[in-house]
């Protein structure tokens, strides 16, 4: 079982639910992310997602764009962000970790080569907003020779050929983008999200995350009434933005703790 795997078992077990935060690797600086990525965990994150920084984002909001800018800005790269990984495992060799990013830095390095990669530093999932299932086989291929879960995206007019489609090929858990819009927009619609997620449940057996515009405590207790994970990104790349480099990893840490405790009530 993959680490991704063996953490949702636990969790169900438990009758809790994931916790899913996003940070981007290289915001604010190249040497804090890792400190930030054992924040996390220390606050109770079940599964890191962590964002390569890519100049041309298409499902990213202004605040994850920003926080692209200013990692792409530090000199951030895919290599450089897989060195993070390494890093971050020297510490911590159970905690899942995916990466969330877009295909052109990954097709730069080669599928083979990152995939490989991804398996030497302890990448367990990786999430290409832009790779639809029908362009993602030869990258589904390099993924499961070594043992990377690839993560598909679905979202509110996914209908039900395209939910059969990734039920196939995904992973690990899926990602339901919970309204139609980027990352960090306020228009959430819980009954389309309770309404949506029995229609994924009759095709995915997989656990199922649900991300974008969950901002608060109260969202993101109401969003884990309905799924078995909260992906929380904007959020908290928004207090990383308005924190300094000494209080940015107190200040995430405190905002995910109180995110965990949501969750818990679910």
């Amino acid at each position: 079982m993959s680490r991704i795997q063996v953490t949702f078992a636990k969790l169900k077990q438990q009758r809790r639910k994931a916790l899913i935060p996003f940070i981007t690797a290289g915001d604010p600086s190249q040497q804090l992310t890792v400190p930030l990525l054992h924040a996390l965990v220390e606050a109770g994150a079940d599964v890191l997602e962590l964002g390569v920084p890519f100049s041309d984002p298409m499902a990213d909001g202004p605040t994850i764009q920003r926080a692209s800018e200013r990692a792409l800005k530090h000199g951030m790269s895919l290599r450089g962000v897989l060195e993070m990984v390494a890093e971050f495992r020297k510490q911590d060799a159970t905690t899942p970790v995916v990466l969330m990013g877009y295909g052109n830095p990954i097709e730069a390095m080669g599928w083979e080569t990152f995939a490989r990669r991804c398996a030497e530093v302890g990448v367990d999932g990786v999430l290409t907003v832009d790779f639809p299932p029908e362009e993602s086989h030869d990258a589904f291929e390099h993924l499961q020779a070594h043992g990377i879960d690839p993560i598909f995206l679905l979202a509110p007019t996914t209908n039900d050929a395209r939910i059969q489609q990734v039920a196939k090929l995904a992973r690990g858990y899926v990602y339901y983008v919970s309204l139609k819009g980027v990352t960090g927009a306020g228009h959430l619609d819980l009954d389309a999200i309770a309404q949506k997620i029995p229609q994924l449940r009759k095709h995915i057996s997989l656990p199922i995350g649900v991300g974008f515009g969950i901002r608060d405590a109260a969202t993101a207790l109401a969003v884990a009434k309905l799924c078995d994970g909260v992906v929380v990104g904007s959020r908290i790349v928004q207090e990383i933005e308005n924190s300094t480099e000494q209080n940015v990893v107190a200040n995430v840490g405190k905002l995910v703790k109180e995110l965990r405790l949501a969750v818990d009530q679910a």
